[in-house]
């Protein structure tokens, strides 16, 4: 009896719709759920959003903290004796990068020096080490590689001359040096590998190569970085791009604040590596340029002033404007 009752109970049409209604539900909501983990973990991803710090900047801080402690316990100056620089009511000294305009000689060491802590500071967890990136498998001279390839970490110098090689044969711009360094990043967030000495040089030539075709308007092709590095074939070359695009599932955009980002953090991480850009003094040549530049922006807003300087505004439309006008003599 009382199995002939649920036979007819679990044979219901009624009660298989509500069942099948409430999984469909529940496969709704671990969907939603997936997105919402997958937008919180992009949000995160220093390549993508301005707002999460970046990984080089990360992982350079125990080594700049051990080096503090170390010069305050042995109490010297970490610059030296009176190396800095310091703005005075006479002269004020000014270094020649800018966000739209860095120093290409010192964006690319610092992007060097951040590349060198990814390597330093990097999880030795046991990720995968990719074959396209691996060289052993992929060498990018004929000359054999050492059999303990792998186990020598880089030094900051070496791969300032690898980059800068590169950079100057090519005649690329200190814009897509920070470009490269973004791309460096996202691919390491992305496809969950790490930089090591077995492989730093693939994936810097690979984020070069595709920064270089998506910064500057004319883009270096594939053979001409074989006329760099003579022993490398067009066909691997391909076949990296090819890769590397794929693993940054071909997401190549840069917004501008993650690029201010990155340039600013370049620029803390070299003040923190007593790395400082030139200063030289204000002349009169570069004085009368920003006060040009001013004087532009001045008339730009001038029409913005007037009506934020109304006795009575609507409480809805409540705006404030600041401003105070640049006098450079």
């Amino acid at each position: 009896m009382g199995n002939s009752t649920s036979c007819c109970v679990s044979s219901s049409p009624k009660l298989r719709r509500n069942a099948h209604s409430r999984l469909e539900l529940m496969e709704k909501r671990r969907a939603l759920m997936n997105m919402q983990n997958g937008e919180l973990n992009m949000e995160y991803n220093p390549s993508d959003h301005p707002r999460a710090s970046t990984i080089f900047l990360s992982k350079s801080q125990t080594d700049v903290r051990e080096k503090r402690k170390s010069l305050y316990v042995n109490h010297q100056h970490p610059s030296g004796p009176m190396r800095r620089k310091y703005s005075s009511c006479s002269t004020i000294f000014l270094d020649d990068s800018t966000v739209s305009q860095p120093n290409l000689k010192y964006t690319i060491k610092c992007v060097a020096l951040a590349i060198y802590y990814h390597i330093k500071n990097r999880n030795v967890d046991g990720r995968m080490l990719l074959d396209i990136f691996d060289e052993k498998r992929h060498p990018l001279s004929k000359s054999e590689v050492p059999s303990d390839y792998d186990k020598h970490d880089p030094e900051q110098k070496q791969i300032y001359r690898f980059v800068r090689t590169l950079f100057s044969a090519a005649q690329l711009t200190a814009e897509c040096a920070i470009v490269t360094l973004v791309y460096l990043e996202r691919l390491l967030t992305y496809a969950e590998i790490d930089i090591c000495p077995a492989n730093w040089k693939r994936i810097v030539l690979g984020a070069i190569l595709l920064a270089s075709k998506v910064w500057d308007d004319q883009a270096v092709w594939n053979v001409d970085y074989c006329q760099i590095l003579k022993d490398i074939t067009v066909e691997d070359m391909n076949e990296l791009e090819r890769q590397f695009l794929e693993l940054l599932q071909f997401n190549i955009n840069v917004p501008s604040s993650v690029y201010a980002k990155y340039y600013f953090d370049l620029r803390s991480l070299s003040e923190a590596n007593n790395l400082s850009f030139p200063l030289e003094p204000l002349s009169r040549d570069k004085a009368q340029k920003l006060e040009a530049i001013s004087r532009l922006c001045d008339d730009r807003y001038k029409d913005l002033r007037k009506a934020a300087k109304k006795r009575s505004v609507s409480a809805d439309n409540l705006t404030v404007v600041r401003w105070s006008p640049a006098i450079i003599s």
